[in-house]
């Protein structure tokens, strides 16, 4: 079963409605908004981070206009200083590749060692817009849902004012 079906047989398994949107691959939100796809709901964007000495991993869901001031959310997390994991460690930990950075990546963290770091500004949006483990497709589905698909999995859930 490809990355994509993986997401949407989870979804279908937790009674959890989307929408998918098809589109050739993209790799920055700049790219998501020159297609159009920005217009159509809340895009997400995603970082994939790591503590000081590699113990904690948390995968940061924003909305895309945000930017992270990584000192600052490593006093919300209360973590040592805070740096962007490695490519060896996204695929390890979530199955995924560059661009490809998703909060549904979490489907694959089956120790659900990932702690997953939610924007405030996220809670009660009804149509935020995710990879499904493809950076070839979006899929638009309710925050609810989204922290649901989350909590399902067992991955801690924190909230942090980016």
């Amino acid at each position: 079963m490809d990355k994509r079906q993986k997401v949407y047989e989870r979804l279908k398994e937790l009674g959890i409605s989307y929408e998918v949107t098809e589109h050739p691959a993209v790799y920055t939100i700049e790219e998501m908004e020159q297609l159009g796809i920005a217009l159509k709901g809340d895009v997400c964007k995603n970082l994939f981070l790591r503590d000081y000495k590699g113990r904690r991993h948390f995968l940061v869901v924003l909305l895309k206009d945000k930017t992270a001031d990584l000192k600052h959310l490593r006093q919300e997390l209360d973590s040592t200083p805070l740096s962007f994991a490695s490519p060896e460690r996204l695929e390890k930990y979530l199955g995924l590749h560059k661009g490809e950075v998703t909060p549904l990546g979490v489907i694959n963290d089956t120790q659900a060692q990932v702690e997953v770091v939610f924007d405030k500004d996220l809670v009660n949006r009804p149509r935020l817009g995710v990879h499904p483990n493809d950076n070839t497709a979006t899929v638009w589905i309710s925050f609810e849902d989204l922290k649901r698909v989350v909590e399902e999995n067992g991955n801690t859930i924190r909230y942090a004012q980016i």
